[in-house]
């Protein structure tokens, strides 16, 4: 049991870390006590201007994954996000050799609206541009991937791009 005459040491050393607690957390509450001037002009931020992306027939894959991505997005976002062939067509227009792409097929074997569409561009003799789109992803998925054996992209069955 503790002595009456020990209570008031130990309240006196609790007081005391109280208060440099007390004084560690408002130091930390106060500015910069020479803060650098500040302009009312609005900085450029990553958002504000579009970064523009082109086709690169020279580059690698990566380089021209953000113009693969652009293009897909802007059939995803029309009344086509649907037709494979609105895909392949707007990629070739960005430039990509139609002769290096693949797509799946629009509807199932029963005629269903596909859940998944699939197109991609070989790009070289390892690598392969890829878009998928459709209900099963809700949104557009791009990537660079490994070619698989014969230098093809996609896995399955694709459809033929003879137009």
């Amino acid at each position: 049991m503790l002595r009456r005459s020990v209570l008031p040491v130990i309240r006196a050393v609790v007081g005391a870390s109280v208060a440099a607690a007390a004084v560690l957390v408002l130091a930390g509450c106060v500015g910069d006590p020479d803060p650098a001037p500040t302009s009312s002009a609005p900085s450029p931020s990553a958002t504000d201007a579009p970064v523009a992306v082109a086709f690169v027939p020279d580059g690698s894959a990566d380089d021209n994954l953000p113009i693969f991505t652009q293009t897909a997005q802007g059939v995803w976002d029309s009344e086509q996000r649907g037709e494979g062939r609105a895909y392949i067509d707007a990629l070739v227009g960005v430039g990509f050799d139609k002769a290096a792409m693949q797509v799946t097929n629009d509807q199932s074997t029963v005629g269903n609206a596909a859940e998944s569409l699939q197109f991609s561009v070989r790009w070289g003799d390892t690598e392969c541009l890829i878009g998928q789109v459709g209900p099963s992803t809700g949104q557009l998925v791009t990537r660079v991937m490994p070619q698989l054996a014969e230098g093809r992209c996609l896995i399955g069955t694709t459809r033929a791009i003879d137009w």
